[in-house]
């Protein structure tokens, strides 16, 4: 019989002022060695060294080291610093998450998710997104032994990081649709339970719509479940199928094209809605979805050019050309590209 392992993290804490609890449960967790703190730039006043003081609190001996972006060169920054007993913390947003994340896994440490943001499901999925030459690759890694996640800390970013991890979540309804269609098509391995959890999480998202407020700490707690759940869904599913299908496509090959791209999830949420057209399903609701959470739902709401929509539309098919979705293996053509984008009103 095929056996599968399940990575899900031990210990998940969400509310305010937990991250001043990281030293106390690290200790708790048993994990061998010292512990590295990884954090960025801006991050490090903002989290990065209370975390290091809680840790030195507790008795650890840290280290720490700072990053700029989800790179490869990043990554091999971070697994030079590491020792054979190192743990590993990241602390910041998504790029610095992915970094320690994938740089823990080659080294086969343990890795601590402090998010300061709440901007995509990555803080909790056995995924990492990291930029080579080619562009951004998604990579399978290992989940975090625990996530540690400030709601008072992330409360305080910018409305707009919340706003993306919302429409991340919402973007789970075209990547099952395209998840079940490879099943049909191509006999790909299919979860039920997976897909389940993942659309339960993008419909509890969207009911909640109201609550999503900006400087609410509940509205934060809410979104970080939110997202835990969808990184569970990964977990499960062992790939990030119930949560990336053809609407990621898109966000990465935007990522390729526009001369500033725009947040991950924010850019997912725009291909949802024109990949929900494409299924033949509600993508007015979507698109209503997004706006009841004030995300961007146009590509003039975050500054991205629309030849720029047209181009990433026409080549997403080339992006993962193993992962089947609505798009097919030709793609758009660019007259269909842009019947798309006007008929959704994303240009």
């Amino acid at each position: 019989m095929d056996s599968k392992t399940i990575q899900m993290p031990r210990e998940v804490h969400i509310g305010p002022d937990v991250i001043y609890e990281t030293g106390e449960i690290s200790k708790n967790l048993r994990l061998p060695g010292e512990p590295l703190v990884v954090t960025g730039y801006k991050t490090l006043n903002i989290a990065g060294k209370l975390v290091y003081d809680s840790l030195e609190d507790a008795g650890f001996n840290p280290d720490i080291i700072q990053v700029k972006g989800a790179t490869e060169e990043s990554v091999k920054q971070v697994e030079n610093k590491l020792t054979d007993n190192s743990f590993v913390l990241g602390v910041g947003g998504g790029k610095v998450i992915d970094v320690a994340k994938m740089a823990s896994t080659n080294n086969n440490s343990y890795f601590i998710s402090i998010p300061t943001t709440a901007s995509h499901d990555g803080i909790a999925s056995p995924m990492a997104s990291i930029k080579n030459e080619k562009g951004s690759v998604s990579k399978k890694a290992q989940a975090p032994m625990a996530l540690i996640a400030d709601s008072e800390i992330i409360k305080n970013a910018p409305f707009r990081f919340l706003a993306s991890g919302c429409a991340d979540i919402v973007s789970n309804y075209t990547a099952v649709k395209d998840w079940r269609l490879a099943k049909r098509l191509q006999n790909v391995s299919f979860s039920e339970s997976a897909a389940a959890l993942s659309l339960m999480t993008a419909k509890l998202i969207i009911d909640s719509s109201d609550s999503i407020k900006e400087g609410l700490e509940l509205s934060a707690r809410l979104v970080v479940k939110m997202l835990f759940s969808s990184g569970m869904a990964i977990s499960i599913a062992g790939s990030s199928r119930p949560a990336s299908g053809s609407e990621h496509l898109f966000s990465h090959a935007l990522d390729k094209v526009a001369k500033k791209p725009a947040l991950h999830g924010e850019q997912c949420g725009i291909g949802t809605i024109m990949m929900m057209n494409l299924h033949g399903g509600d993508w007015k609701f979507i698109k209503n979805a997004l706006e009841s959470m004030k995300a961007p739902t146009t590509c003039y709401d975050i500054g991205i050019d629309p030849e720029d929509i047209i181009d990433a539309l026409t080549m997403a098919h080339t992006i993962r050309p193993e992962r089947y979705t609505i798009l097919g293996d030709r793609g758009l053509s660019r007259e269909a590209a842009y019947q798309l984008a006007i008929k959704t009103g994303v240009i």
